[in-house]
């Protein structure tokens, strides 16, 4: 498999605001300097000369005051509060939630710098070995993507001292060159000093730190709060950087920050998985001795709610735990094998699916994720495995027919627990594995019965138990694994497989063939926090006691990364629309409850966030620049206008009487209709960003996963229905687009845009006069207070002067590179403006440039919706796509029953969603419908898209129809964000080109607005 990476803008964005910094500096290539002049060691010949390669200085007029301008305007944009200090060297940071692609962000911004300024010495420093090999394996990966992009690829190496050739090699290559180091590597002083810092004979007598110096490179620090100690922040001076860039999740000290996309961001983006616990917690209740756990709920529309509870049975030679689904009357004590501690009456009386609970006659009352009695560590144990295991099958056959290939995570804390070793090298499993693999035969026995997927059972039957899980640990000399921080030994043999399979071969991990890659269940030491996560780990359990609250937020981190598919395609929010979190779900199976799992991670979360505001205030959004939804003019937030949004929101109550935003505002921010007044119409996303910001204090992305008590089922009699048959034949034809337009349209269309709307500030100085008192203490003239402002009729008098400083632009270049159109196009726009509108280049080069290219890409988007066509492919969508087995929910909140869906039950997104399912059940006329799932999607320029609603009508019933709908809160086009206006636009080309005129595509906001379509 070959992972595929995709054009992401919040990955272009956080490129961006790092080279904006330096807007005004030249692109020059490597300077050339001389690395070796000739020196010799004793008794040897003179060397030769050799010239190398190193970054371009900054030119003379990128001062502070520049680079602080500069920094501004960044920060303005990205929501971020101004700094600028610049005493101590150029610092930058770029905060990122873990899994939204960090290395790839900095690797895309390395090569950005060189393209706009001609900087190609790079080092990335890390905290770790393992950090290091993951950052290696991403250059691998990625070098065909960036290479095709960028026209160039980069060299990139890992340090070794034994090595040296690599350094020479680094500073006298004139392309990309990125060195890789982990921390060790020149941290250690005294007798354990690094080689890095000594001269060596092997190195012409010169030391590898002062050759790396030379080249001024450019530092990338990896996770900075693993890596800046006190000592580390004086030895990375010896580098001589450029400046430095510092990348992390949660850094602890921020550096000028320019781009932040955190946990909150990461989330409401859909740009990482949801959270779903599962808690485990032992019940006070001590009236028994009898072990009892209660796991889940099972309710359907065809029988009574069950309860799902381990207990102990008698063997014949000895007493195990079971897992049994139960109904009301049962007795425990006679399916135990008549154990004496279930004999006091522990026969189930009630099994409550809305407080999801199960009672006893003896008075002993359960909620889910709960145990009672005699519950020991070693039961805890294996719960927590049993409940993985469960958990991992439940996914693995959702998954399994989209070809997705699910993985677990244990972590533990001592190696023993997995592995025991002998005085040899010889080994047998540790209590955990032994659990693991008794749980896992147990598990698949009673899971087996309920599959009707030949391939997935096939599938199983191919992968034992011992095969499919594997540890991953540091080893010792002799190839043993340890409790140590993770580090690589070559010649181990079975050790090492598992660290190859994990750090260096990411893609063998996911593949799907049992031959190739049977290992689906991984543990590994509490330790495993940064340096390796996989996409595709769908459950995460702590086998260990309870962590700190900034524990528990990095394990989890190692499962957020949205999972890919067998072709390595990422399964994002434009393959699967709505269904992302469906899909995209990381379980952890805790240690403790609910409550004190999720409490522990929202507290770190809350810590991770404490710039953003925690409610709506009057003045949230005062001296805010509001950049306009086609990013050609901006707008500075006065108290009136700040005055005017507070009110708005009030009135259509997206805020309650504490600031908080409400669930009517979460509604409507969905559905793409928030109303706002009038005023910011034109920048509408720019007030939703700045909403965005505010943190309620709850992160939305947790859930309790034993709330989803209800299975939704797939109505066989519905999808043979010849009504949905028919509805199925006229939209499952999947289509190709094509756009052919004439340029010079576009031309025309970006002359008149360019005339009508484009608006350059002149760019100034600002001159302050004043004259020196005539009488100035010593004191006065110390502390720089001596001088004092002239005034006039006001406070102060201002010279204004206009800037020029004889930097050269590339102006046609640059707004090649930022449309994407031709060189021919762009001249053809820029000589056919005004000459009064032109010469605003002249006036502010950057802002012309960034305007005109928004203007120019709002035209070109409008373009290609007018002349895209779609062509009706003969491959059509199965309906495979909707018998993903195990599909849960909670009835009320986010499922309602249903007797006309195709499903029993109809899981909703939104109240506007469930409102519109309520009145489709209760419409005789409708014949069948269903919630369209993600796997159907139309393709678009833009992403795919994934219409709402397929609904059939009876016949003879108003007149037959097929209606596929998209529900929206408004029917105001102007509030649909651009991309999902575009989106819905080219739907209506797709249904126009594959289906009669029986079928009818439209937008809609309620019942009511789909009966009017209907009796058109």
């Amino acid at each position: 498999m070959k992972l595929k990476f995709k054009h992401q803008q919040f990955q272009a964005d956080a490129a961006k605001a790092v080279c904006d910094v330096f807007i005004g500096q030249p692109c020059q290539s490597g300077m050339r300097y001389l690395v070796d002049p000739g020196k010799s060691r004793k008794s040897a010949a003179p060397l030769m000369d050799m010239h190398g390669y190193r970054n371009a200085p900054l030119a003379d007029h990128m001062d502070s005051d520049k680079l602080r301008n500069n920094l501004h305007a960044v920060q303005e944009r990205n929501l971020l509060k101004h700094s600028g200090e610049f005493s101590q060297g150029i610092n930058l940071t770029v905060e990122m939630e873990t899994g939204t692609g960090k290395t790839y962000t900095y690797i895309k911004t390395m090569y950005e710098l060189n393209k706009q300024y001609g900087w190609t010495k790079f080092i990335i420093v890390v905290p770790s070995v393992a950090i290091r090999e993951g950052v290696y394996k991403s250059f691998a990966v990625t070098q065909e993507h960036f290479a095709s992009d960028y026209g160039k690829k980069i060299r990139y190496f890992i340090y070794d001292s034994k090595n040296l050739t690599e350094i020479d090699r680094f500073a006298a290559d004139s392309a990309i060159n990125v060195m890789i180091i982990n921390a060790q590597a020149f941290n250690a002083t005294g007798k354990d000093a690094r080689r890095i810092n000594m001269k060596l004979d092997a190195f012409r007598s010169r030391r590898p730190i002062d050759v790396i110096a030379a080249t001024n490179p450019i530092l990338i620090i990896d996770e900075p709060q693993s890596v800046e100690g006190k000592k580390t922040k004086e030895k990375l001076k010896a580098f001589n950087p450029l400046m430095t860039l510092r990348y992390s999740a949660t850094p602890r000290e921020e550096y000028n920050i320019v781009y932040r996309l955190d946990a909150i961001d990461a989330y409401n983006q859909k740009l990482v998985k949801k959270i779903a616990v599962k808690g485990i917690t032992a019940s006070t209740n001590t009236a028994t001795g009898g072990y009892v756990f209660f796991s889940e709920i099972k309710t359907s529309k065809v029988r009574p709610p069950m309860a799902v509870l381990d207990f102990d049975k008698k063997g014949k030679n000895s007493i195990r735990s079971i897992r049994r689904t139960l109904c009301e009357g049962e007795n425990l004590y006679q399916l135990s094998g008549e154990l004496e501690e279930y004999k006091g009456n522990y026969i189930i009386s009630r099994i409550n699916a809305n407080t999801n609970t199960v009672e006893f006659v003896n008075g002993i009352t359960l909620h889910v994720g709960e145990a009672v009695g005699d519950f020991t560590e070693d039961q805890l144990r294996r719960v927590q495995i049993r409940e993985t295991i469960l958990s991992h099958l439940q996914k693995e056959q959702q998954l399994f027919r989209q070809g997705i290939k699910v993985l677990s995570l244990f972590f533990i804390d001592e190696v023993a627990k997995y592995r025991v070793y002998d005085e040899g090298s010889n080994y047998h499993n540790g209590e955990y594995a032994k659990m693991f693999e008794e749980e896992y035969q147990d598990v698949l026995d009673n899971f087996q019965t309920a599959l009707d997927d030949t391939d997935y059972q096939k599938y199983l039957e191919a992968i034992s138990a011992h095969k499919t899980h594997q540890g991953y640990f540091s080893v010792d000399k002799k190839g043993k694994m340890i409790n140590s921080p993770l580090k690589r030994k070559e010649n181990s043999s079975d050790d090492i497989d598992a660290y190859t399979l994990i750090m260096k071969d990411k893609e063998r991990l996911l593949d799907l063939d049992p031959k190739r890659s049977p290992v689906r269940f991984i543990f590994s030491h509490s330790a495993l926090r940064e340096g390796w996560d996989n996409p595709n780990v769908f459950q995460i359990c702590t086998l260990k006691q309870s962590e700190s609250d900034v524990g528990k937020r990095q394990e989890v981190g190692r499962g957020m990364r949205l999972c890919v598919n067998q072709d390595g395609e990422r399964m994002d929010y434009n393959r699967l629309g709505n269904d992302i979190h469906r899909i995209n779900t990381l379980t952890v199976i805790a240690s403790e409850s609910y409550k004190d799992f999720a409490g522990g991670l929202q507290r770190a979360i809350a810590d991770d966030v404490p710039n953003r505001p925690r409610k709506v205030t009057g003045n949230l959004f005062e001296d805010k620049k509001l950049v306009s939804n086609t990013g050609a003019n901006k707008l500075k937030v006065d108290s009136d206008l700040a005055a005017k949004l507070f009110i708005s929101l009030a009135k259509n109550d997206y805020i309650d009487d504490d600031g908080k935003l409400t669930a009517k505002y979460e509604q409507d921010y969905n559905n793409a209709a928030v109303k706002l007044p009038e005023a910011v119409a034109d920048y509408s996303q720019a007030v939703l960003n700045i909403l965005s910001s505010v943190y309620s204090g709850e992160y939305a992305g947790i859930e309790n996963d034993r709330d989803k008590n209800t299975e939704v089922r797939l109505d066989e009699d519905k999808i043979n229905r010849q009504a949905f048959k028919n509805l199925w034949k006229q939209i499952n034809h999947k289509s190709v687009y094509a756009v052919e337009f004439d340029s010079a349209e576009l031309v025309r269309k970006a002359v008149d845009a360019l005339n009508r709307k484009l608006r350059v500030a002149p760019l100034y100085f600002t001159v302050e006069t004043g004259s020196l008192q005539e009488i100035a203490s010593k004191e006065q003239l110390a502390a720089g207070k001596a001088f004092v402002k002239e005034t006039g009729g006001t406070d102060q008098r201002k010279a204004k002067v206009r800037v020029n400083n004889g930097i050269k632009y590339d102006l046609v270049g640059k707004l090649v590179v930022e449309t994407g159109l031709t060189r021919k196009a762009i001249v053809g726009i820029l000589t056919q403006i005004k000459p009064e509108i032109f010469n605003m280049f002249k006036a502010n080069p950057e802002e012309f440039i960034i305007k005109t290219a928004g203007l120019i890409n709002d035209e070109k988007a409008t373009v290609v919706v007018e002349h895209i066509t779609y062509r009706a492919l003969e491959e059509t969508y199965d309906t495979d796509i909707f018998t993903e087995p195990n599909l849960k929910a909670r009835l009320g909140e986010n499922a309602i029953a249903a007797d006309r869906c195709l499903y029993d039950h109809v899981i909703f997104d939104s109240a506007n969603e469930c409102n519109f399912a309520q009145d489709l059940e209760a419409d005789k006329n409708i014949s069948v419908y269903v919630k369209l799932p993600g796997g159907f999607f139309i393709d678009t320029p833009v992403g795919h898209y994934n219409p709402d609603w397929a609904i059939a009508f009876k016949e003879g019933s108003v007149k037959h129809i097929y209606f596929v709908a998209e529900t929206k809160g408004s029917m105001n086009s102007m509030q649909l964000r651009l991309i999902e206006d575009t989106k819905i636009k080219c739907a209506r080309k797709h249904f126009a080109a594959i289906s009669s005129e029986h079928v009818v595509y439209d937008v809609i906001d309620s019942y009511k607005s789909l009966v009017e379509k209907v009796m058109k």
